[in-house]
């Protein structure tokens, strides 16, 4: 019960739609018919503005948190279901039954459950590595998608060469798959609209704040 437990508080945590709330409270808006309709935090970013964004990457950041520490320190669960917990809330993220399976990319959850489980488990040298493997391509070409989807590519290897976990390997893989399930339809839309290569790499970073000041 307790293993079960843990899995649907991460869902659950997983499901608290923070964009589309900051969002309809910031801007009067519905995040979903907002830029590309992703529900997360790079879309608030873009299309509403800098200061909820931030504020929507602390929350979302704060679910991952929570659904490691809950599994892992609150309910003392197995170290498979703390695993499972956090896969959990990043597809609760994902896939939000609030707002008809509709949801983010996952992220900034993500992120939460992966730097909680690295410190947690006592391996800061693997989060470095993984947190090195982002911000380099993020500072080269602000592409913060592309650059966390190369963290989440490496990840699985980092987790393996760091844990030898085959279980934990495997659900640091299960984690890139469900994040490329959702990237895949928005790599695809822009690979359709860009007229440059380059602009599939570099991103200018702009959210709505930056764009009013020109």
């Amino acid at each position: 019960m307790t293993e079960a437990l843990a899995i649907i508080i991460g869902y659950l945590l997983g499901t608290l739609p923070t964009a589309y709330v900051v969002t309809r409270l910031w801007a009067k808006r519905d995040i979903r018919t907002l830029g590309g309709g992703n529900v997360g935090f790079m879309n608030v970013f873009r299309e509403v503005g800098i200061a909820p964004a931030l504020v929507v990457v602390f929350i979302d950041i704060a679910k991952g948190v929570a659904a490691i520490a809950i599994a892992k320190w609150g309910l003392n669960t197995s170290d498979a279901f703390v695993l499972l917990a956090g896969l959990a809330a990043v597809i609760g993220h994902n896939w939000m039954p609030w707002l008809k399976f509709t949801g983010g990319k996952g992220m900034a959850t993500a992120i939460g459950i992966i730097i909680t489980l690295f410190l947690a488990y006592g391996y800061p040298l693997q989060l470095g590595i993984f947190i090195f493997i982002v911000l380099i391509p993020i500072v080269i070409t602000h592409n913060v998608a592309l650059s966390m989807a190369l963290g989440l590519i490496a990840l699985p290897f980092i987790v393996w060469f760091g844990t030898h976990s085959a279980f934990a390997a495997i659900m640091a893989a299960v984690l890139f798959i469900i994040s490329f399930i959702k990237f895949l339809p928005t790599a695809l839309l822009s690979i359709k609209n860009s007229r440059r290569k380059r602009d599939l790499v570099f991103d200018s970073f702009k959210g709505k704040d930056k764009e009013e000041k020109r």
